[in-house]
């Protein structure tokens, strides 16, 4: 299936606003509270709260004690060079839908996002979304995220099932 030039770089907007936005709310946040401060609890319950923090390591501060000598090759050039691989897939292959296409452009933008970030911003990633999750999974409150973050794990999820869907299509018509 040939997928012409306009509709492989259409998705692309969808990377742009990802990006803008989420280095605009980082960039709010930084300039207008100072770290480790909750900013608003958005129902006054707790539920939904803004915070100014940061991370140095990845998801779920997973690396937070790798010395910081390896953290540049974990946490930039490892995850530049995936994003490089997706790109060049992305770019090559007709066999992803319109809405995989869109996926992946979702995950180029968080994930551009989370590196500016870690390339610019020494004290780490700026984190301020903060959700309740009332124990599930042991977690009084899901991890401090951002928009970057909610776009890369909501793009993977979408990705995810729509290959597990396309692929149990492919089967049933064969």
């Amino acid at each position: 299936m040939t997928v012409t030039f306009r509709k492989k770089i259409l998705p692309f907007l969808l990377t742009a606003v990802i990006l803008i936005a989420d280095q605009a709310s980082k960039d709010y946040i930084v300039k207008h509270w100072p770290q480790n401060v909750r900013i608003y609890d958005a129902f006054n319950n707790g539920f939904l709260e803004i915070w100014h923090v940061r991370n140095k390591a990845i998801a779920f501060s997973l690396g937070r004690n790798i010395p910081d000598l390896f953290r540049p090759v974990l946490f930039i050039v490892i995850p530049l060079l995936v994003l490089i691989v997706l790109l060049v897939y992305f770019w090559k292959t007709g066999d992803l839908t319109g809405v995989q296409r869109w996926a992946v452009a979702g995950i180029m933008g968080g994930g551009l996002g989370n590196i500016i970030d870690r390339i610019f911003r020494p004290d780490g990633v700026v984190d301020f979304i903060s959700i309740k999750f009332y124990g599930l999974l042991g977690m009084d409150r899901w991890p401090t995220f951002n928009i970057a973050d909610a776009s890369v794990v909501v793009s993977c999820l979408v990705l995810i099932v729509t290959m597990l869907t396309s692929k149990k299509t492919k089967s049933e018509a064969a």
